[in-house]
C-alpha cells in the first residue's frame, strides 16, 4: 500500500460535448478550492468518451478543450497532476484485471447504465457502456486515490469501486486503497434551465437553452438564462423550495449561491426587496457571466500558445503513470502473473 503523506484525490471530466456551469460548480471549482489540500490527479477521461458513437476528429479536440479549461478553472499544473487518461496504458490494463473479480450481476444493477441502455437497440449497446463502471474503479483506485470528488450522480459508481476493492483485496491481499466520497455543499447537481426537473447536461442535444456552457459569450448566457423556466407560483416567492412546481426558481437560486458562496439565508436577504423572478434572472446572468470572463480569457490564452497543452500533458502523464504503474505491477504480483524475466 502507498505510504503517502498527504491524502490522495482524483477526478476526471470526459471529452464530450461542451462543459457547462454545472460541470463548473460540481466539479471544477471544487476541485480548484481544495487542490492544495491534497495530492490531486485530474484526468481527462477519454477511454470513458468512446462508450458510445463519437467522432474522432471531435475526441481529439475536446480532450485539449477539457484539458484547458481544467486550467482555466484554475486548476494548477504545479501542484496538481493533470493528463488524459489513454496516456497511461495501466488505466486499460486495470481494468481488465478488475473486469476478473467483478461479478457481472454488480455492472448489471447500476441505474445509468440501465437509463443509457434502456433509450437504445440492444444491438447498438457496446460492452464498454455496461463496463464503463470498471474502468472508472480502475481510474480511482490506480492512484490509491483517499477522496473522490463526485455528483449525486456518480455516488452509485463509487460504491461499486468500493466494492470492487474490498472484493480484490480479500482474494488476493491488501493492494487497493478504498476510496471515500467527496460532495460538493452546494450546487451538486445543477439543473437544466429548459427543465429544472432534469440534470444539467453538457451532452444534452434537445432545446438550445438547456444549459450555460462555459465558453459561451455573454449575450448567449443572458438570452439563455432570462428564458429559463421557473413556475407559475402568481406571488413570484423567491425562495428555496423542495416542491417540484419550484424547481426552476430552486435551482436559480441554487446557481446564484454556488457561484457567490453566499449561504441560503445571505442569498435570501440579497433577493428580499426583488421584483418578481425577472430580477432573480437578471442578478444570475449578472454573476454567470462574472465568473465565466476570467476562464474565457485565460483559455484563450492558453489555446493561443502552440504546442503548450500538449507538452503539459505529456508531462502529466509521465507523473501519473509512474504512480499508475506502481499499483498495477502490485496487481499483477498478487494476482499471480509471472513478472517477465529480464535479460542480461
Amino acid at each position: 500500500m502507498s505510504d503517502k503523506k498527504r491524502k490522495r484525490v482524483l477526478s476526471g471530466v470526459q471529452p464530450s460535448g461542451d462543459l457547462t456551469i454545472g460541470n463548473y460548480i460540481g466539479a471544477l471549482k471544487q476541485w480548484a478550492r481544495e487542490q492544495h489540500k491534497y495530492e490531486s490527479y485530474f484526468c481527462v477521461v477519454d477511454l470513458h468518451a468512446v462508450t458510445v458513437p463519437h467522432d474522432p476528429g471531435e475526441l481529439r479536440a475536446k480532450t485539449r478543450e477539457v484539458a484547458a479549461l481544467y486550467l482555466a478553472c484554475g486548476i494548477d499544473p504545479q501542484a496538481s497532476t493533470v493528463f488524459v487518461q489513454s496516456h497511461v496504458p495501466a488505466h486499460s490494463e486495470l481494468a481488465w484485471l478488475l473486469n476478473c473479480v467483478t461479478p457481472i450481476g454488480w455492472l448489471e444493477r447500476m441505474t445509468q447504465y440501465k437509463e443509457k441502455s434502456g433509450k437504445r437497440d440492444k444491438e447498438s449497446i457496446s460492452t464498454g457502456l455496461l463496463d464503463y463502471p470498471v474502468l472508472m474503479a480502475a481510474d480511482i483506485l490506480l492512484y490509491q486515490a483517499d477522496v473522490v470528488p463526485v455528483g449525486d450522480d456518480q455516488r452509485q459508481h463509487l460504491e461499486l469501486t468500493r466494492d470492487i476493492a474490498q472484493r480484490f483485496n480479500r482474494l488476493f491481499g491488501e493492494t487497493f486503497t478504498v476510496p471515500e466520497a467527496m460532495i460538493p455543499p452546494a450546487g451538486a447537481r445543477v439543473k437544466g434551465l429548459d427543465d429544472p426537473l432534469a440534470k444539467m447536461s453538457k451532452s444534452y442535444t434537445g432545446s438550445d437553452y438547456h444549459a450555460v456552457y462555459l465558453l459561451d459569450p455573454p449575450n448567449r448566457v443572458k438570452k439563455k438564462i432570462m428564458r429559463a423556466v421557473t413556475d407559475t407560483d402568481p406571488e413570484r416567492k423567491i425562495i428555496f423550495s423542495d416542491d417540484p412546481e419550484k424547481a426552476g426558481v430552486n435551482n436559480l437560486l441554487e446557481i446564484f449561491a454556488a457561484l457567490t458562496d453566499m449561504d441560503r439565508e445571505a442569498v435570501l436577504a440579497h433577493f428580499a426587496n426583488a421584483r418578481g423572478y425577472g430580477d432573480l434572472k437578471k442578478a444570475v446572468v449578472e454573476v454567470v457571466n462574472e465568473t465565466l470572463a476570467p476562464i474565457q480569457q485565460r483559455f484563450h490564452e492558453l489555446t493561443s500558445e502552440a504546442g503548450y497543452i500538449d507538452e503539459l500533458l505529456a508531462e502529466g502523464a509521465e507523473r501519473a503513470a509512474a504512480i499508475a504503474n506502481e499499483t498495477l505491477a502490485l496487481a499483477r504480483e498478487n494476482m499471480g502473473f509471472l513478472k517477465p524475466h529480464r535479460r542480461l
